[in-house]
Order: structure tokens, then C-alpha cells, then sequence
């Protein structure tokens, strides 16, 4: 994007994201989601980060966070009070840890888990037992005096509380040994010197409501949210609207010269000391604790009093938290693990067209790249034409995308107010832009198909297909070498891939003796393949992975399936009249029937034998996640072996969900509709 085009687009996003921050703070009715707010901010922000001189006074990005304002003393931290480092799924709370491991490998983890609240982060100054200053982070070494605010805060004491002797007692017991007890005791009861309690300051769901109700009848504009509430209030000069607020605090630090040894035994020194902290934080002795709780907190979200956006790990040990350091301005020995963004905006700067091995054309948005639930996204299928037209979209505008859980990335709202001058409109091709034949729409279907079954994108992607795990599962057949073997003539149909010898190879990019001997060998060794397996990967139109298992176990045979009469096929359980109907077209066809004469001649089809029922028989099972001891395919087909039945989707009749690591949102469901979830261990004990 040029200078010139960035400054039309600045000018765009300006006027948007002050639309939606009114809709926002103002009226307290956003039209769009806060994420993808965010993500407007987060492309403005970049643009001018680009070209600065662009940069005006008004803009919202000068709304800077954490500046000091007007009337407040700065005040410096004595102990920076650091961000942390981001990780949105398991993979990057394992990264983080194995960073610590490698500074320190012979050191035990042991972690603390706590509630990431969404408030206003607070230093409150303890001198003698007496409140006696208050900051916010700021920039982390410098922040504002904040007190008379923070004084308002009743759950805040002005002057820490001195514990009761059994509570002590109680205390020194639980950590005898692991703490200096004269420390901890004089801390407790004569609160000599310096202690900084540091936590957020927050608004209760419920206090907003309140608040707001309280406001309307007074006729005076309503608050937007908690969090803002909060923190608007804290950072006024007058104390009394602090007050009228109701603002709430939660500790999640202690520091000074105390004598406890752990986060944890500070965490519970602030609460004998009258500092509220968050009761459902958990000591966790690994990350497998850590993601369950991280999990359980998740699940609960919507029903907490107050706003949180993620939990924080924290290494429990405090010598080995500080000895870990700082890298940046975060603590190598914490990270937030933040619940994902599901939602976010960028720009649709073309369409292509992808054509499948069934001939069909697939409309799919090229995008800039949007971080959505801890992936980066660029493409998103558009499904159809009829799509298109419902969503508005033409091609250069700014689009709402959404990811949830494992599911793909979908386009849900267009902008339009965002639309550039130049977007243009989006037409399905008259011609396939692979052969260049007529493309018709199918009576009764949203599919735009190639007329030409022999379509070389439709060749393609079906020796993608058939060489792909649940099929040959030839590996080294990427797109890249089936594209290579079709243009040049060394493959025409799946058949010729074993009659490939290594010094046909070596004429394609990319391959010396050593790997396109491997190719070879790899081919070879998969000559052998089990009926089922077999009839998938032929492509059959309606036939897909459990439908060929269902044909294959009726039929014993490929012989047996390829005579079936119409009757026959139609008798098996699970068979359609479509998927009849593209089985009888499919052998018919001279071509295809060619096709499928060759690969019998260098392949072997296995025969399946009917087995007697097994102790799975009349059972559905559906997996979600990875295993350890097997892959996902050998776990179907133990399942399968036992008589079990195979499902992709969650349902009331679904018997059992094999939970892995990292379960999609398939665990959801099974929780939500009461369907029995086993871990890999818990399925192991099924099969033996």
C-alpha cells in the first residue's frame, strides 16, 4: 500500500473505530465485537507506524495507555512492574516453560495459577502497617500517585490487618520448614517497614449494573464496562467519583522483606494481612494441572462476577523466579495464557477460484494475515457464489473473520463503510481457469462444476486425494511433486505411479539419486491396501471414508462391489440414492473403468472377511485431540476391529468421545449434551 492509499485508509479506519468507541463507551451497544475493534485499532496503529508523518493529534491511537495525566505526581517504581508474555494455547505454554528448563535444567517446577483479571493494575505502599502511596503500572519504572482514589476502596485496608494467633500458628505449621518463621511472624503482627501489595482494581459485573441504573435515573450518560469504569474512576482527581463507583481490588503480589519463600505463601500472607485475593487460584505441580484449570476457568467465564481475559502462570519458587530474570520487560518466570481471539478484521485483496477433484469451483478469499485463536489466517473458503452475494462482499473490502475452536475460518460481516474506492466486484468464471472448458451450475445445487471430467485441476487433486493418509498414504506426494508428475508426463492416472522408476525422477526439480530412489521405494511399499481404503480412494462422488467401509463390509470383495446391481448397493445400510447413483456412473464410465483396470493390475485389494460381532458392536465413537500411544487412525481402527461404529460429529447417540491432547470443540459438545468422554488411558483399559 502506497503512502497515498494509506492516508485514505487512515482517514477510513479513524472514522469507523470513533463510530464504534461511541457505540462503545457511550451508548454501551458495540455492533461489532471488541476483538474485532481491536483488530481496526491494531491496523491503524501499523499504517501509521508505517508513515508517521501521517500521525494527527486526534487520532486514537494517541489515546496512550499508561501516560500520566494532568494533576497526577509521577512516581517510580522501585521494582519495575513488568508485562508479560502472551501464549493462547498449550503448545506456547509448553514453549515458554522449555525456555525456563533450558536456563535452569536441574530445577523442579512447581506452579502458581491465578485468575487473570481485567481491571487496572494498582502498587499500594504499606509503611508500618500504613497505607501511605498508591501508583498505577504507567510504563512499567513510572506511574501516577493515585491514592486518594485507592483510598476509597473498602476492600482495600488503610492499615494491614494484624492476624489472629491461631491463624499464625496455623500458617507457620503449613510451611514449617519452608519459610524464615521470625520474618513471617514480624511481618504479621508489627508490619515494620516497607510492603507493596500489588493487584487489580476492579468493578463487579453486578456494581455496573447499579451504577448505571443509578446514573440513568439521574440522566447522566451510563459507563460501557468494568473495566473502564474502573480505571476512569481511579484516574480522577476527585476522590468522591472514585467512591460512587464501588471499585473492588484483588492482590496477586507481595513484595518486601517478608520471609516467605514461594508466590504462593505470599499470596496467602496478603490475605491474613486484610488483602483480598482471588480464592479460585490453584498451585499447580505441572502444566497438565495448569490447563485444566485453565480449561475449568474458561468453561465458567461468562458466570463470574467480574471480567477476566486469561489465567497467569507464575513459578512458584521465588528464588527461582528471580533467578530466571527478565528478558525484555517480562519475567522469563510468568506468562499470561490468554483465552484466544476468535474474532478479527482485515482485507479480502482477491478471490481465487480452487477446483476440486469433483470438478466443483470454490470461491476462496485471499486475506492479509489475521492471528485468529492462535493461528495465523490468509485464506478462507467463500463455499459458493450464492455466499458472495449474500455477505455483499466485493473484493478489496474490510471483513469480520471468525475461527472458533478447531473450526475453519469463516467470513461473517462485511464493512462496508470501510470499502475502498477502488473494490471491485467478484463474478464465478464462465471458463474453468485450470482447462479452460464451460463450467455449468448443477440443477438443484449451490455448485458452480468444470464441465470436463478430465480437467487437469480436477486430476490433480484427486492424485492428491488418492495418495493421502486414509487412502494409499504414500508419503512424499506433495502437492508440489503431483503437480511436477502430471505436467510432465510421467503420471496420467494413480496407476503409473508404480511403474515410476528413480531415474524418471531425476529430471524434476528438486530430486537427486538418493531421494527419488526414496520416492520410489516409498511407492513400492504400498502396493498392498485394504478394501475399504481401496474404494475411498477411488473419489467416488458420495463415497466417502465410513460409506466405503460400509460397501467394503458388505461386499467382502472389490469384485463383488464393482458388480453390485443398483439393488444391491441400495440394500446397504447407510447408502443413499446419490451415493447409488455415482457408483453405477462412475463404472460406466469407459474411462474411469480404465482407470480402476490398471490399478488392479500393479496394486493389491485386500478382501474382507465379515467378523462376528465384537464387543463394541452397536457403539459410536468420535475422537477429538491427539494420543500418545497410537495415532488417530489406529485408534478407528482397534475401535472399528471390535465391531464399534466411527462418527465425525458429536451427537445424543454418540456413545463415546476419546478425549486427547489439545480436544477440539468436540469435548465441548460431549460435555454439553452428557456423552461419556474417556482419556487415552481410560480407552486403553476399553480395548483390553
Amino acid at each position: 500500500m502506497n503512502k497515498d492509499e494509506a492516508e485514505v485508509r487512515i482517514a477510513k479506519l479513524r472514522k469507523e473505530i470513533a463510530r464504534y468507541r461511541y457505540q462503545y463507551h457511550v451508548l454501551n451497544k458495540l455492533e461489532i465485537s471488541e476483538a474485532a475493534l481491536d483488530a481496526l485499532k491494531h491496523e491503524l496503529y501499523k499504517l501509521e507506524e508505517q508513515y508517521p508523518d501521517l500521525i494527527t493529534p486526534d487520532s486514537p491511537t494517541q489515546r496512550v495507555a499508561g501516560g500520566v495525566a494532568k494533576g497526577f505526581k509521577k512516581v517510580k517504581h522501585d521494582v519495575p512492574m513488568l508485562s508479560l508474555e502472551d501464549a493462547f494455547n498449550r503448545e506456547e505454554a509448553d514453549a515458554w516453560l522449555e525456555r525456563a528448563k533450558k536456563l535452569r535444567p536441574r530445577a523442579q517446577f512447581e506452579f502458581y495459577a491465578e485468575v487473570k483479571m481485567d481491571g487496572l493494575a494498582i502498587s499500594v505502599i504499606y509503611e508500618d502497617g500504613a497505607m501511605k502511596r498508591a501508583a498505577t503500572r504507567g510504563d512499567g519504572r513510572v506511574g501516577e500517585e493515585v491514592i486518594r482514589g485507592v483510598r476509597t476502596i473498602e476492600s482495600l485496608p488503610l492499615h494491614l490487618r494484624v492476624p489472629k494467633d491461631s491463624e499464625i500458628e496455623h500458617f507457620l505449621k503449613k510451611h514449617k520448614g519452608h519459610m524464615d518463621e521470625k520474618k513471617v511472624v514480624r511481618t504479621l503482627t508489627v508490619h515494620s517497614g516497607r510492603i507493596e501489595a500489588r493487584g487489580e482494581v476492579y468493578m463487579l459485573k453486578k456494581q455496573l449494573e447499579k451504577l448505571n441504573k443509578d446514573l440513568k435515573a439521574r440522566g447522566k450518560p451510563l459507563l460501557a464496562n468494568p473495566r473502564n469504569a474502573a480505571a476512569g474512576a481511579i484516574r480522577q482527581l476527585d476522590p468522591k467519583i472514585a467512591a460512587e463507583r464501588g471499585l473492588s481490588f484483588m492482590g496477586w503480589q507481595i513484595l518486601g522483606d517478608l520471609g516467605v519463600t514461594t508466590h504462593a505463601q505470599g499470596l496467602e500472607m496478603m490475605a491474613l494481612l486484610g488483602i483480598p485475593i482471588n480464592e479460585s487460584n490453584r498451585l499447580c505441580a505441572n502444566l497438565d494441572e495448569v490447563e485444566k484449570f485453565q480449561k475449568s476457568i474458561g468453561d465458567k467465564r461468562d458466570k463470574l462476577p467480574f471480567q477476566i481475559d486469561g489465567i497467569v502462570i507464575k513459578v512458584n519458587d521465588s528464588v527461582l523466579f528471580d533467578s530466571l530474570g527478565v528478558v525484555g520487560k517480562t519475567p522469563r518466570a510468568a506468562v499470561a495464557w490468554k483465552y484466544a481471539a476468535e474474532q478479527g478484521t482485515t482485507i479480502v485483496r482477491d478471490i481465487h477460484i480452487s477446483v476440486g477433484r469433483t470438478g466443483a469451483l470454490t470461491p476462496v478469499a485471499v486475506m492479509d494475515p489475521v492471528q485468529l485463536a492462535g493461528t495465523t489466517v490468509t485464506h478462507a473458503s467463500l463455499h459458493n457464489e450464492d455466499e458472495i452475494r449474500r455477505l455483499g462482499l466485493k473484493i478489496g473490502d474490510t471483513v469480520i473473520l471468525e475461527k472458533a475452536g478447531d473450526i475453519i475460518p469463516k467470513i461473517i460481516k462485511v464493512l462496508p463503510k470501510l470499502r475502498a474506492k477502488n473494490s471491485k466486484e467478484f463474478r464465478m468464471p464462465h471458463k474453468c481457469p485450470m482447462c479452460g472448458s464451460d463450467v455449468k451450475r448443477r440443477e438443484g445445487e449451490v455448485a458452480t462444476v468444470c464441465a470436463n471430467k478430465h480437467c487437469f485441476a480436477q486430476e490433480l487433486a484427486h492424485l492428491q486425494y488418492f495418495v493421502g493418509r486414509t487412502n494409499f498414504d504414500i508419503r512424499g506426494v506433495g502437492s508440489k511433486i503431483a503437480e511436477q508428475l502430471l505436467q510432465n508426463g510421467l503420471v496420467s492416472e494413480p496407476a503409473d505411479l508404480w511403474k515410476l522408476k528413480s531415474v524418471d525422477l531425476l529430471s524434476l526439480e528438486g530430486f537427486a539419486e538418493v531421494s527419488a530412489q526414496k520416492l520410489v521405494d516409498e511407492i513400492q511399499a504400498h502396493k498392498k491396501i485394504a478394501l475399504d481404503r481401496f474404494i475411498n480412494s477411488l473419489g467416488i462422488r458420495h463415497v466417502g471414508e465410513e460409506t466405503a467401509r460400509d460397501l467394503a463390509s458388505a461386499f467382502g470383495s472389490f469384485s463383488a462391489f464393482r458388480k453390485a446391481t443398483p439393488e444391491e448397493l441400495d440394500s446397504v445400510d447407510g447408502i443413499g440414492e446419490s451415493a447409488v447413483e455415482s457408483i453405477r456412473s462412475y463404472f460406466e464410465d469407459k474411462r474411469t473403468a480404465d482407470k480402476v483396470d490398471h490399478l488392479l493390475d500393479v496394486v493389491e485389494v485386500e478382501t474382507m472377511k465379515k467378523k462376528a460381532p465384537g464387543k463394541f458392536a452397536g457403539t459410536s465413537w468420535v475422537l477429538t485431540g491427539s494420543l500418545e500411544s497410537m495415532s488417530r487412525d489406529e485408534a478407528k481402527q482397534k475401535i472399528r476391529n471390535l465391531g464399534g461404529e466411527i462418527s465425525s460429529s458429536v451427537s445424543k447417540k454418540t456413545s463415546y468421545v476419546i478425549v486427547g491432547e489439545n480436544p477440539g470443540s468436540k469435548f465441548d459438545k460431549a460435555k454439553k449434551l452428557g456423552v461419556p468422554t474417556l482419556n487415552e488411558n481410560e480407552f486403553l483399559k476399553k480395548l483390553s
